[in-house]
C-alpha cells in the first residue's frame, strides 16, 4: 500500500509542461453571435467552450485567435456511433468548413448517460477528423461528472463507480492512446449544497485556509484548503487505481451563482465573485494540487451569460459573468489580460497554495528578520493583520521582499513556498506592491534564505497553527454524490 500511494504520489501527467489557461463556457441562449465575440474581445477571454456547434457563432469567432471548443450534443450520440459515415458527415458539415479559419481546438461529446456508444461515437469522430487531417490538430473527449468519483475523500483513496468500470476503463485507455484528456465538471457550490452547508464554505470558495483548518489526506499526509483540489486530486486516483497513468485532466465546468432563492443564501455575488477570482488565480499561477504541484488543470468557468429564461431554481440561472446586455453580474478581475494568458504589467509574489507550513512559517520569519521587510502591518490592528492566516501573512511579506528587490530572478522562491502572479493580492486597505518600492534595492543581490530571523511576532502569531498542523482531519461529510 505505501509502494502504491509513493507512485500515485510521482505520477506526472502528460501534458504538466503546457501552462493551464482560464476558459469560459457559452451557453446555447446568447446575444447574437458578433455581439458574443466583441465581448470576448474586449475582456481577452482567449478559450471558450460552445456547448454546439453553432455555423453562426463558429462564423463570428472566425479570424479571432480564440481558441473553441465545439460540442456533440446528446441527440447525435447514437447515431454517429452507429455509422463512421455519419460522423463523417458530421465533421465535414460543422468543423471542416470553419477550421483553420476558426481556431477550433477540441470536440467534446456531451453524454449525460455512460453507454458503450459514447466510446463508439468519440472513435468514429477521430476517424473523420484524421480522414480530414485534423486528427493532430483538434482533440476529442467528453465530460464526465465528479459524481463518478466515489470515496473522493482523501483523495488517495478515491476511485470510480466500479459498476460504471466496464464503459469508463475502455474509454479512459482511447482517450489515453489518441494524447487526450480527462474531461471533468467541478461544481463546488452542488456539492456544497448537497452536503447540508456541513462541507465548511471557505473551503468551497477556494479561500486561502491555516493549515489547522485543511482537510489532511491521512495516506500521504497532504493538507487541502479547497474542495476543487480535492476533486483533481481524487481523479488522478480514481484513474489510477484503473491503472491509468498518463492522461491529464481538463476541467470543463466550475463557477459560483450569483444568486438565489431565499433557501439558497450563499448563491450571492460576492461568493461568486470570490471563487472565481480565487479560481482563475489558482489556475493561472500553475499552482497545481497538493500532490500535482506546479501541474496546474486548465478549466473553463460556468458561464459567460446568466440564463433568465432557464427553469428550475433561481441559483441554476445566475452563473453568468455577464447579463445579456454584456454588463458584468459582478466585479471580477477578468480584464487586462488575466483570463488570456495570465499576463499583466504588474507582477506581485504570494505564497504557493499547499505550501508545507512550517516552510512556510520559515519563510515568513526569514522575510520579516534577515529579509529587511517591514511586517508591522500584519501585527494585530494594522491594515494587513486580516485575513489572520499564514497564507496571507507570508504573501504580504514575500511581495514586499520581492519588490525590495527590484523583482530579480530568484527574489520570488523561498524555498519553493512562493509563486508570481499577475493577479493583485490587495484587499482592502492592505496594498500590494507600491509603486515607490520598486527597484529600490535594483542593484542588490538576492541573498540566500539561510540566516536565523531576528524577527519573532509572527512565529508567535501562528505558534498555535503550526502546532495543530498535526491534528488529523475526520472524515469529512461532504463525499459527492454517487452518479445515478
Amino acid at each position: 500500500m505505501e509502494f502504491l500511494l509513493f507512485l500515485l504520489v510521482f505520477i506526472v501527467p502528460a501534458a504538466a509542461a503546457q501552462d493551464a489557461f482560464i476558459g469560459v463556457n457559452i451557453g446555447t441562449n446568447t446575444p447574437n453571435p458578433t455581439q458574443v465575440a466583441t465581448l470576448l474581445k474586449a475582456h481577452n477571454i482567449h478559450h471558450v467552450r460552445l456547448y454546439n456547434a453553432d455555423s453562426n457563432m463558429l462564423l463570428a469567432l472566425a479570424n479571432t485567435g480564440i481558441a473553441v471548443a465545439v460540442s456533440l450534443p446528446n441527440d447525435q450520440i447514437a447515431p454517429i456511433s452507429l455509422s463512421n459515415s455519419t460522423a463523417a458527415k458530421w465533421v465535414s458539415h460543422n468543423i471542416v468548413p470553419h477550421h483553420p479559419t476558426t481556431n477550433i481546438t477540441t470536440i467534446c461529446i456531451n453524454s449525460n448517460l455512460l453507454t458503450p456508444l459514447l466510446l463508439n461515437a468519440l472513435k468514429n469522430i477521430h476517424l473523420a477528423l484524421i480522414a480530414s487531417n485534423l486528427g493532430n490538430k483538434i482533440k476529442v473527449s467528453t465530460p464526465f461528472p465528479s459524481t463518478i468519483i466515489l470515496n473522493s475523500f482523501p483523495p488517495s483513496q478515491a476511485f470510480f463507480n466500479r459498476s460504471l468500470n466496464h464503459i469508463l476503463l475502455p474509454t479512459l485507455k482511447f482517450l489515453q492512446s489518441i494524447n487526450s484528456y480527462f474531461m471533468i465538471n467541478i461544481h463546488p457550490y452542488l456539492d456544497y449544497v448537497q452536503s447540508n452547508r456541513t462541507m465548511p464554505l471557505d473551503y468551497a470558495l477556494f479561500k486561502p485556509l491555516p493549515t489547522n483548518k485543511a482537510a489532511q489526506d491521512t495516506n500521504t499526509h497532504l493538507h487541502y484548503s479547497s474542495f476543487f483540489d480535492s476533486m483533481i486530486d481524487s481523479a488522478y486516483s480514481a484513474m489510477a487505481d484503473l491503472n491509468i497513468t498518463n492522461l491529464p485532466i481538463m476541467v470543463m465546468e466550475s463557477g459560483w451563482p450569483s444568486k438565489g432563492g431565499a433557501d439558497e443564501p450563499d448563491a450571492n455575488p460576492e461568493n461568486a465573485r470570490t471563487y472565481n477570482t480565487n479560481l482563475v488565480k489558482h489556475v493561472l499561477n500553475n499552482t497545481g494540487t497538493p500532490r500535482h504541484p506546479g501541474i496546474a488543470v486548465s478549466t473553463y468557468i460556468y458561464e459567460l451569460y446568466n440564463e433568465d429564461t432557464k427553469s428550475g431554481p433561481l441559483s441554476g440561472k445566475d452563473w453568468g459573468l455577464f447579463d445579456m446586455n454584456g454588463d458584468p453580474v459582478y466585479d471580477l478581475q477578468l480584464s487586462a489580460a488575466v483570463v488570456a494568458n495570465g499576463t499583466s504589467n504588474q507582477t506581485y509574489c504570494t505564497a504557493k497554495t499547499g505550501a508545507e507550513a512550517s516552510t512556510l512559517q520559515a519563510a515568513l520569519d526569514w522575510a520579516c528578520g534577515a529579509g529587511k521587510v517591514d511586517c508591522s502591518p500584519l501585527m494585530q490592528g494594522k491594515p494587513c493583520y486580516e485575513p489572520d492566516t499564514l497564507f496571507d501573512h507570508a504573501s504580504y511579506a514575500f511581495d514586499i521582499y520581492y519588490n525590495l528587490m527590484g523583482k530579480a530572478p530568484g527574489s520570488c522562491d523561498f524555498n519553493g513556498v512562493a509563486t508570481i502572479t499577475s493577479i493583485s493580492p490587495s484587499h482592502g486597505s492592505c496594498t500590494f506592491s507600491q509603486s515607490d518600492e520598486k527597484g529600490s534595492r535594483m542593484n542588490s543581490s538576492v541573498p540566500a534564505m539561510d540566516s536565523e530571523s531576528s524577527y519573532s511576532s509572527a512565529s508567535l502569531i501562528y505558534g498555535d497553527v503550526l502546532c495543530a498542523a498535526n491534528i488529523v482531519i475526520g472524515v469529512m461529510g461532504w463525499i459527492a454524490v454517487v452518479f445515478g
